[in-house]
């Protein structure tokens, strides 16, 4: 990983760790695959820190831009298959 992650200076530490946690989650729903309820639990999280849809965007952009990683789709995808334990894009 040769790239940042979109960060927000006005977020505290705990939060910085948590939207880390949850763009991890998408790499790894990438490369390898993720538990779908891991994911779906770090989205909520991210929610939490990032309630605002347009500023979600273009967090999701940004990290997108840099990374290839599509964070709307992961979600997309986990949303639409409830019945599957896990996600591979």
């Amino acid at each position: 990983m040769e790239y940042q992650y979109p960060i927000d200076p006005n977020w505290n530490t705990e939060e910085i760790i948590d939207v880390i946690k949850f763009f991890e989650s998408v790499e790894k729903g990438y490369e390898t695959g993720i538990d779908r309820e891991i994911l779906m639990k770090n989205y909520r999280r991210f929610k939490e820190i990032v309630p605002s849809k347009s500023e979600e965007k273009k967090i999701f952009d940004e990290f997108e831009e840099t990374s290839g990683y599509s964070s709307y789709l992961i979600i997309k995808k986990s949303k639409e298959t409830n019945d599957m334990k896990s996600i591979k894009m």
